[in-house]
């Protein structure tokens, strides 16, 4: 009896040693949102104090500013482009990556790893070697500062990871279910669409959260790529640092604002966020 207490205890020890330490963490990567969040309502006086001012007092006139009411230019179209590249882009990948994800898990083809393997080595390429060409293409084309172009480009970037997040997902789906399925007649589009993605549902979330984050925070290829026109969010958050100085406590209500919709999506979708992230992690 005693040996086993002993392991009781140990086992207690090294659980809360590891909650202790989860905790700090989370406190450690929290405090900078907080930090942000709390100088967004001090005025640029009292946010440009060293050392901060804890104590200071709040105002709203960050976000004011932010949106326009000081006679600045207005987010919404910027905050609009974001969402529209972003969803629109995530659809895309979801549109091409179930089918594919399918034939490199459920209905395997020759040498999948390898083709896994080119999928992910196009994300090793530094995204900078790409600009260039990139830019030209697209003023050859006429699509500088069109939000579809971004929209193409968001898709062509997430892709890869889509396709080798969800085939580990789909792998996962029993066989016996869409066999079934093709017994009773089911085409590919109705297994994919009806037996599929049901099943794979919170992989699915978990792959469309992550492309939507990505699209959501690119800065490069749309401060280089846009204008006026298409601006996005980011870019438009970069306008705040001019040669007048750091305004900070509008830059923070502008960061907190922008950061909104990606925390937003997270925490509607954290339930399948994790099923999804663990769907593949066991075999």
């Amino acid at each position: 009896m005693s040996s086993i207490a002993v392991r009781t205890r140990g086992r207690f020890r090294n659980g809360a040693g590891l909650g202790l330490v989860a905790w700090l963490a989370g406190i450690v990567f929290f405090l900078p949102i907080a930090w942000m969040a709390l100088t967004s309502f001090h005025s640029e006086a009292d946010a440009a104090t060293n050392p901060p001012s804890f104590t200071a007092a709040l105002t709203l006139d960050g976000y004011r500013e932010f949106f326009g009411a000081g006679g600045g230019a207005s987010p919404w179209p910027a905050l609009i482009n974001s969402a529209v590249a972003s969803v629109a882009s995530t659809l895309l990948v979801l549109l091409l990556a179930l089918p594919a994800a399918y034939a490199l898990s459920i209905r395997p083809v020759k040498k999948w790893t390898d083709v896994l393997f080119f999928f992910l080595s196009t994300k090793m390429l530094p995204v900078v070697a790409g600009l260039l060409p990139i830019y030209l293409f697209a003023k050859n084309t006429d699509m500088l500062d069109n939000i579809w172009l971004l929209v193409l480009l968001y898709t062509s970037m997430n892709l890869p990871i889509a396709v080798w997040m969800m085939q580990s997902f789909l792998a996962e789906v029993p066989v016996a279910i869409i066999e079934a399925a093709r017994v009773d007649g089911a085409k590919l589009p109705t297994i994919l669409a009806r037996v599929v993605a049901p099943i794979a549902l919170p992989g699915i979330a978990a792959t469309s959260l992550i492309c939507f984050i990505f699209s959501w925070n690119e800065l490069l290829f749309a401060r280089v790529l846009t204008g006026v026109v298409a601006e996005t969010a980011p870019v438009f958050l970069t306008g705040f640092i001019t040669s007048q100085g750091l305004f900070l406590a509008k830059v923070c209500a502008a960061s907190l604002v922008i950061s909104l919709p990606v925390l937003a999506a997270g925490f509607a979708a954290q339930d399948k966020l994790v099923q999804g992230l663990s769907l593949g992690a066991v075999k």
